[in-house]
């Protein structure tokens, strides 16, 4: 099996910059601009970089089947992800969304079960009990849930956007065995270029581009530059060396991650609820990603 230390480096740091990522994004909406003017930036420009960069690689030569494959994922993994994710923080809290997101590893479990037949052992049960007690606890110490109307709609655009992200992890899995990783964002992000496009471009059309202030193009450049190109990219590399289910656990720590952040410039003080969580999340992920796989995990 490869050595995993670079997957786990890599799954880290897309999680740091998707724990940033919420507060970040809501700040953009729906002052500046409609959450399906930001997908249609952040999806076209992915798809530029993405394809200009393989121009400097070792072509791939991809088969219509895996073509076939490419297109699922992308609809999942970028075109349904995106729309429900943004279109849902434009509505819900970024608590509630924070919370919800952590459902992520159960349903990769559930998909990865029925679809590649991978066993559910008791430590990846553990691991996602301990998870997701941490991770949940850990965000309600920063407020309640709000299940008002207009949020509740907003929370159920997020559950979509959780089941949709969590199928495409499984479904790109088996693809990272046979193709670079640029290889496979190209495709994914032309495709789901294509399929957005028709929502998007209107709302893209119509926004005022200047009445934004500069640290909002800040926000976006965030948005599109991290949040988008490296975090997708780091974690497909990640699939790589570890199964989506290892790669998905790592969601639990990006509450954690963004309290540590938060602390360090000295906006948090660290308080025994924040330490007791970050324990039971990193235990979680632990029991994840403590044994060495006897099986080939698609």
């Amino acid at each position: 099996m490869k050595n995993r230390a670079p997957a786990l480096l890599a799954v880290t740091g897309a999680n740091i910059i998707y724990g940033l990522n919420y507060v970040i994004a809501k700040g953009i909406m729906p002052d500046f601009l409609h959450p399906r003017a930001i997908i249609f930036l952040r999806v076209f420009i992915a798809t530029f970089v993405f394809w200009i960069v393989s121009l400097f690689l070792k072509s791939e030569k991809v088969g219509r089947r895996d073509l076939i494959s490419f297109f699922i994922a992308s609809v999942f993994g970028i075109s349904l992800n995106q729309i429900m994710f943004f279109e849902g923080l434009n509505l819900t809290t970024s608590i509630n969304a924070s919370i919800l997101m952590v459902g992520i590893p159960i349903a990769v479990l559930g998909f990865s079960r029925i679809l590649h037949h991978i066993p559910i052992t008791i430590s990846k049960l553990i691991g996602i009990a301990l998870g997701t007690f941490g991770a949940v606890y850990l965000i309600l110490g920063y407020g309640t849930i709000d299940l008002s109307g207009k949020a509740f709609l907003g929370n159920i655009f997020i559950l979509v956007n959780v089941t949709s992200y969590a199928l495409f992890l499984v479904l790109i899995k088996p693809l990272t065995a046979r193709y670079h990783p640029i290889t496979i964002m190209k495709w994914i992000f032309l495709f789901g270029f294509v399929v957005v496009l028709p929502v998007t471009l209107p709302e893209a059309i119509k926004s005022d581009w200047s009445i934004i202030p500069f640290n909002i193009w800040i926000s976006i450049l965030y948005v599109i530059i991290f949040a988008t190109i490296m975090a997708y990219f780091l974690n497909n590399y990640s699939l790589t060396r570890m199964s989506a289910f290892a790669n998905s656990a790592f969601i639990y720590s990006q509450p954690a991650i963004a309290t540590l952040v938060a602390v360090f410039y000295g906006k948090e003080h660290l308080h025994y609820q924040q330490i007791v969580a970050a324990v039971f999340i990193f235990a979680g992920v632990y029991f994840v990603i403590r044994q060495r796989k006897r099986i080939n995990e698609k």
